[in-house]
């Protein structure tokens, strides 16, 4: 069996995803449960919280609507397919050939068109500014030499995981009105 039960009961295979069967309240809960860094920050610090930083970010440099959704939702897969570190993830090109149509699969579901290059790159280069950001705050480590500049006041502190999930799902809401 290749199908994992959701949140809201719905039987999902991420090998073959059926874009009917992805809800963003699943995303939003499953993220708001998963520790980012593997558990190793000092205290919990949710993929949900990471990527409403990210989609923070993306506001506080005046990217468009799509860029900050493409934002909040960039690790959406891992609702399904967990969060693996990115060192580990870099060696397992079988979980890269099934996160990527997933990921492809819930963009194509929110947004109205892929993303461009550029608009990809922007994605890519908030996340890693929020990431280079976060292992500051959270490890006081410095692991991207210089470190980029971020425009917003991401938090870093625990957040529960009905009120994550309620601030990324109101966000959504708000990209997608």
């Amino acid at each position: 069996m290749s199908e994992i039960m959701t949140r809201s009961h719905k039987m999902f295979d991420p090998l073959h995803p059926d874009t009917e069967l992805i809800d963003i309240k699943d995303i939003a809960h499953a993220l708001a449960m998963l520790c980012r860094a593997n558990g190793h920050f000092k205290s919990f610090y949710s993929v949900c919280r990471h990527s409403i930083n990210c989609a923070k970010e993306a506001e506080a440099r005046g990217y468009s609507r799509r860029v900050q959704l493409a934002c909040l939702l960039h690790d959406a897969s891992e609702a399904y397919l967990s969060d693996v570190t990115r060192p580990v993830k870099a060696e397992l090109p079988r979980y890269l050939e099934i996160e990527e149509p997933l990921q492809d699969c819930i963009w194509a579901m929110f947004l109205d068109q892929p993303l461009s290059p550029a608009e990809y790159d922007q994605v890519f280069e908030i996340d890693d500014a929020i990431l280079a950001h976060e292992f500051i705050n959270l490890m006081d480590a410095k692991i991207i030499d210089p470190t980029p500049e971020i425009l917003s006041q991401p938090e870093y502190g625990f957040t529960g995981f009905e009120v994550c999930t309620q601030e990324f799902l109101a966000l959504f809401q708000k990209l997608t009105a």
